[in-house]
């Protein structure tokens, strides 16, 4: 089987679910996401990945207890699969491996 390699965004929330360790749910990853990438990620942008991420077996979700301040809905926690920290791994290996040296240079502030 051909290995697939994670696309940016997939990486981003597969990294932000690893630090949220056990609060991993959709508003508190989206969160961790605005505040590290100062990117505003939109909610369906992220449930679609979330979605796709565990459809490829790379994620699992749970159900949490329902609450009351939420309507009497549940959280669905997510978590990182083994297969889903292979993944990381081989991305990450690749990444590194293609900067292996490169030298970006900043252009200068008056040219």
């Amino acid at each position: 089987m051909k290995e697939k390699y994670l696309g940016e965004f997939e990486q981003m929330v597969m990294l932000a679910i690893l630090k949220l360790a056990d609060n991993a749910y959709g508003v508190s990853i989206r969160e961790l996401l605005v505040e590290a990438i100062e990117r505003d990620v939109s909610v369906g942008a992220l449930y679609t990945t979330l979605e796709r991420l565990e459809k490829k077996g790379l994620l699992t979700s749970s159900q949490g207890e329902a609450i009351a301040q939420r309507g009497g809905r549940a959280k669905k926690f997510y978590v990182v699969s083994g297969q889903g920290k292979q993944a990381l791994n081989r991305s990450k290996n690749a990444l590194e491996t293609l900067w292996q040296g490169i030298q970006l240079k900043r252009k200068a502030l008056y040219a």
